[in-house]
C-alpha cells in the first residue's frame, strides 16, 4: 500500500514551517479503509535545538472536534485525525512513525524527509545593520550601503559591483562573488530566466544550485528570517543577475552595454517572511528605476489615450469581459473564413465573448527562410490569400455579425514579425531600417528592424492603420528579442527606442487595450512594467499553455503562481494565458485563471465547448454583457519554498474586497502524479483576521465548515485531491447577531455560489438587526447568478414564513428561492432567473441590488 499519499501532517513532513509561538499543535491525517482492522499508533520523533530526540504520541481526535473535510472522500475509506502539542525552543526537527498491529513504518518506509518548524517570536528577532552578519563571507570589495525600507519590519541594503565598459560591439561582463546567505540556510526559492522570454521558479534546500541565471532569490535561515536578493536591470544599460557557484557562495553576474565603466546593483532585503522582504526590494527598485528613467521617459511628455464616457457603474475594464483567442483553436494557416466560422460557432453555442484576439498568422510576411522564426513582415495589411478583402473588411464583418464583441485585437511581434521586417517589403521602403545580429534563438544571425530615427513614426502609422480597420487593441509578442541582440551598441541605441515608441503609441491609440507577451526580460520588467506612471495592462505571466502536452499543465499553474510573487509588485494585470474548456485538465486551468486576478480567454476548437465550465467562470451583467469575476488581489503561491517535485498541494492565495472585511480565497491544485492528502490551517488563507469568525466553503462540493475562529484548534481543513484534482476554498467573514428567541445567529453573504470565484461578484454587503426583530442583508452584485446566503438557523426556518427577498426593491418570485441541496445552511437565490422572469431593466446602473429580510425570532 502506498502510505505516502495517504498520510499527512501539519506542520508537514519534508518542509519548513514557521510559527509565531513556542507551542506547536501537531495534527496527522490517515486515509484508511473503513472499518480499520486495528487501531493506528502515530508518533512524532522530534528534537529541539541541542536536546536529545523525544517521542510524542498523537492522540485520536474526538469525533466532535476533527479538522473539517470539504472534499468527497474515496468510497469505503475514512480520514482518521490525530493531534498533540509539542513545546519547542526555536527550531524543531521531526519525523513520523506509524504503527498498525505488528507493522511499524518509519521515515524510510513512508518516503518522507524530516519536517522542520521554526519559531518566530516577534520580540526576540534580532535586528542588525551589518550585512556581513547575514551574508557570511561578504565580499569586502563590494560597495554596501544600508538604506531605508518602505516595508515594515524589514531591512534593506544596496550592493554594487564594478564592471568595465563595453568595447565596440562587445558587451562587458563581470562575475563577482557575493557570499553565503546566513552562512547556511534551510531552504531557498529563486526566479530564474527559464528561457529568453520567461521567468520560472527554482527551489532547493541547503545547497544552492541553479541551472539558469536568477533575477530574484530568497533564502530562509534556520532562525526563521528571510534574505531576498534582487538583481536590478535597466540602470544605465547594465543588467545584474544572480548565479550559483561550485564552492557555495552566491555569484553576481553583470552585463554592461554602455561605453563607460559602470556598476551592477543587487538589493538585499531581510524580513520576517518572504513576501515582505520581496516587497521591500521591489519598492526600492521602483524608486531607483523611476529616478533613472525620469530624464528620457517619452510618456511623461506626450498625451495618451483617454477613456471616454463616465457612467455610474462599477469600474469595468475591457479585460473584465470573456475573451476568445484564435491561437490554439485555429492554429496556423489562419484565414478570414476560419475566424468568422469560429466566432459564429461561439454565437450558436450562446457563448457571448466581449474580446476577440486574432493571434499570429494574419500578417503578410515574406516566408524567406526555413521556418516562421526567419520570416519578415512586408506590409501593414493582412495576408492576401487568407484575407483577400483585407483586414478592414474582416473586422467590419465581425462587428456587424457579432455585436457582443466589443474589442477586436490583433497580434504582432514587437519588431514586426519573428524575423523582424522583410527587407523586400513595403515597410522597408517607407521606413529606415538597420541590420542587427541576434543570438540565443532558434535562428541566429542578422535580422532587419526599424531604425531608431523612424521607430516612433512606424508604430504611430501602424496603429493608425489598425484603428482605421476597426481594430481596438493589440497583443504585442516576442518582446524578448531585443534582449537577443548581440551588439552592445545596438542594445544601447535601439532597445529603449523600440520599447518607448511601442509603449507610447499603444497607450495613445489603444489605452490599456494592450497585451504584452514574452516580455519577462530584466530590461523590460524594470523599464516598462515597474513604473506606476502609466495604466496597468495585461502582461503574460509565464510560458505558454500547451493543450496537447499533458505534463505541461501542472507546471503551467506552478510557474504562474510562483512568478506572481514577483510580478504582483509590477504595474501589470497578470495574464495566465488562454486555455480550452474541453479536455481532462479544463477545470484545472479554469480554476487557476479565475483565482489569478487576470483576464480570461478561451481558445476552444469550434464546437468543442464545456458550457457548464464556461458558466462557472463567467456571469451575465444586467446589461447582458458576459464578464469574468476577478478577485481584487492577484493570485500567488502561498508556500514559496516548497519545490515542484515535493508531494505537496499547490496553494494559490487571493483576496477580494476591503482589508479586514473582505473575502480570503485559496485555490488548491494537485500537481503531482498521484492523489494527495493534506491538512491546511485557516491561517494559510491570505487576509485572514484573527479577531473575525469565518466559514469556509468548497466550490466543487458546496460543503461549508462550522463557524470557526482562525486561531482555534479546529481551524484546520483536511483536504484530499485526486490526480489533477482542484478546488477553490473561500473563507467568508461571519456576522453574529443576538436574538431573544434563538440566541446567536450567524450570517454571511457568499456571493454567486454557482461561480468559481463568486465572492468576487460582491460589490458591497451589509447585515443588520432591525428594531422589528428582522435581519436585513443588503447585497450589491456585479453579475447575475445564484446568490448564496449562509444562515446558521436555516435548517429550522421556513422560506415561505420567515423570508422576503427583493431585487431593486421588488419582491422576487418564490420559486427562485430555495435551500441549497449541498448544504442546508445555505439559502440559494436564483437572481438570473428572477431578473428574467420579472422583466427587469438595468436602467442607469450595471449593478443589481438584492435585499434579504428574515425573522430572527422564528419559531
Amino acid at each position: 500500500m502506498n502510505w505516502r499519499s495517504r498520510i499527512q501532517t501539519f506542520p508537514p513532513l519534508g518542509r519548513v514551517t514557521q510559527v509565531t509561538s513556542r507551542t506547536v499543535s501537531f495534527s496527522a491525517v490517515i486515509e484508511a479503509a473503513e472499518p480499520a482492522d486495528e487501531p493506528f499508533d502515530v508518533c512524532i520523533w522530534h528534537t529541539s535545538g541541542e536536546q536529545p530526540s523525544e517521542e510524542t504520541r498523537l492522540q485520536l481526535t474526538s469525533s466532535e472536534d476533527p479538522p473539517a473535510s470539504l472534499q468527497e472522500g474515496r468510497p469505503g475509506h475514512r480520514l482518521h485525525y490525530y493531534s498533540a502539542e509539542i513545546h519547542i525552543k526555536s527550531y524543531l526537527r521531526f519525523a513520523l512513525t506509524f504503527r498498525i498491529g505488528a507493522i511499524e513504518l518509519g521515515k524510510d518506509d513512508l518516503g518522507f524527509d524530516d519536517g522542520f518548524v521554526i519559531s518566530n517570536v516577534e520580540d526576540e528577532i534580532p535586528q542588525t545593520n551589518d550585512l556581513s552578519t547575514i551574508i557570511h563571507g561578504l565580499n569586502s570589495s563590494l560597495q554596501v550601503r544600508s538604506v531605508a525600507s518602505q516595508t515594515p519590519r524589514t531591512q534593506l541594503w544596496t550592493i554594487q559591483a564594478p564592471v568595465t565598459s563595453a568595447t565596440g560591439d562587445r558587451s562587458a561582463y563581470a562575475d563577482v562573488e557575493l557570499g553565503t546567505p546566513w552562512g547556511g540556510f534551510a531552504r531557498y526559492f529563486a526566479l530564474v530566466r527559464h528561457s529568453n522570454a520567461w521567468l520560472g521558479p527554482r527551489h532547493g534546500k541547503s545547497h544552492f544550485s541553479l541551472d539558469k541565471d536568477a533575477l530574484l532569490c530568497s533564502f530562509l535561515s534556520h532562525g526563521g528570517r528571510h534574505l531576498v536578493l534582487l538583481g536590478v536591470g535597466n540602470i544605465e544599460n547594465v543588467t545584474t543577475l544572480l548565479r550559483s557557484s561550485n564552492h557555495g557562495p552566491v555569484m553576481v553576474h553583470i552585463r554592461n552595454d554602455q561605453s563607460s565603466n559602470a556598476l551592477g546593483m543587487v538589493l538585499a532585503a531581510v524580513g520576517d517572511d518572504c513576501e515582505s522582504a520581496i516587497a521591500a526590494a521591489m519598492y526600492h527598485a521602483r524608486s531607483l528605476v523611476l529616478f533613472n528613467n525620469s530624464s528620457d521617459d517619452e510618456l511623461s511628455r506626450k498625451p495618451l489615450a483617454q477613456s471616454s464616457g463616465i457612467e455610474p457603474q462599477w469600474m469595468q475594464s475591457w479585460y473584465d469581459g470573456l475573451g476568445y483567442c484564435t491561437w490554439n483553436a485555429l492554429g496556423q494557416g489562419l484565414t478570414e473564413d476560419k475566424i468568422l466560422s469560429a466566432v459564429d460557432s461561439l454565437k450558436k453555442n450562446n457563448i457571448n465573448i466581449n474580446n476577440l484576439i486574432i493571434d499570429d498568422n494574419w500578417q503578410n510576411v515574406d516566408s524567406d527562410g526555413h521556418d516562421p522564426f526567419s520570416y519578415g513582415w512586408k506590409n501593414f495589411d493582412a495576408e492576401p490569400t487568407g484575407f483577400p478583402n483585407g483586414l478592414q473588411h474582416m473586422i467590419f464583418q465581425i462587428r456587424e455579425r457579432f455585436p457582443s464583441i466589443e474589442n477586436v485585437s490583433v497580434w504582432h511581434a514587437l519588431l514586426g514579425y519573428w524575423g523582424g521586417i522583410s527587407p523586400h517589403g513595403d515597410i522597408a521602403q517607407q521606413y529606415k531600417t538597420v541590420r542587427v545580429h541576434r543570438e540565443g534563438w532558434p535562428v541566429d544571425g542578422a535580422m532587419t528592424v526599424i531604425a531608431e530615427t523612424d521607430v516612433a513614426r512606424f508604430y504611430d502609422d501602424f496603429y493608425r492603420f489598425l484603428l482605421s480597420c476597426g481594430v481596438s487593441g493589440v497583443k504585442t509578442d516576442a518582446q524578448f528579442m531585443i534582449d537577443n541582440w548581440s551588439s552592445a551598441k545596438c542594445r544601447r541605441d535601439l532597445t529603449n527606442a523600440h520599447l518607448d515608441a511601442w509603449t507610447t503609441a499603444s497607450l495613445r491609440h489603444f489605452g490599456d487595450r494592450t497585451i504584452s507577451c514574452m516580455s519577462q526580460t530584466p530590461h523590460i520588467l524594470f523599464r516598462q512594467q515597474l513604473s506606476q506612471h502609466r495604466p496597468a495592462i495585461p502582461v503574460r505571466n509565464s510560458d505558454d499553455y500547451f493543450p496537447d502536452v499533458p505534463d505541461s499543465h501542472p507546471w503551467h499553474l506552478w510557474a504562474n503562481a510562483h512568478n506572481a510573487l514577483f510580478t504582483q509588485h509590477l504595474n501589470v494585470i497578470p495574464d495566465w494565458d488562454m486555455f480550452q474548456t474541453s479536455g481532462m485538465s479544463a477545470g484545472y486551468h479554469a480554476a487557476s485563471r479565475c483565482i489569478s486576478g487576470g483576464p480570461i480567454y478561451i481558445t476552444d476548437i469550434p464546437g468543442e465547448h464545456n458550457m457548464e465550465l464556461i458558466h462557472q467562470i463567467t456571469g451575465l451583467t444586467t446589461r447582458g454583457r458576459t464578464v469574468i469575476l476577478r478577485p481584487s488581489v492577484s493570485g500567488k503561491a502561498i508556500d514559496p519554498y516548497t519545490g515542484y517535485e515535493e508531494d505537496s498541494i499547490l496553494k494559490i492565495g487571493s483576496y477580494h474586497g476591503r482589508a479586514g472585511t473582505g473575502t480570503p480565497i485559496l485555490g488548491i491544485f494537485n500537481t503531482r502524479p498521484h492523489a494527495l492528502t493534506e491538512i491546511i490551517p485557516m491561517g494559510t488563507f491570505p487576509g485572514i483576521v484573527q479577531l473575525n469568525k469565518y466559514i469556509v466553503r468548497s466550490h466543487t462540493t458546496g460543503r461549508i465548515t462550522p463557524v470557526t475562529e482562525p486561531d482555534s484548534q479546529v481551524a484546520r481543513l483536511g483536504v484530499r485531491l485526486d490526480f489533477r484534482g482542484y478546488d477553490i476554498l473561500t473563507a467568508y467573514p461571519v456576522t453574529q447577531l443576538d436574538s431573544e428567541t434563538n440566541g446567536k445567529i450567524s450570517v454571511a453573504s457568499l456571493g454567486l455560489i454557482d461561480k468559481m470565484t463568486g465572492a468576487a461578484a460582491l460589490i458591497e454587503k451589509s447585515i443588520e438587526l432591525l428594531a422589528t426583530g428582522r435581519i436585513l442583508s443588503v447585497i450589491r452584485l456585479k453579475a447575475l447568478g445564484t446568490l448564496g446566503m449562509y444562515i446558521s438557523d436555516l435548517p429550522s426556518m421556513s422560506i415561505e414564513r420567515d423570508f422576503m427577498v427583493t431585487i431593486q426593491d421588488l419582491p422576487i418570485p418564490p420559486e427562485t428561492v430555495a435551500i441549497d441541496p449541498r448544504d442546508g445552511h445555505v439559502l440559494g437565490i436564483d437572481i438570473q432567473k428572477a431578473w428574467k422572469d420579472m422583466k427587469l431593466s438595468s436602467g442607469w446602473s450595471n449593478e443589481v441590488e438584492v435585499k434579504v429580510y428574515f425573522d430572527s425570532e422564528h419559531c
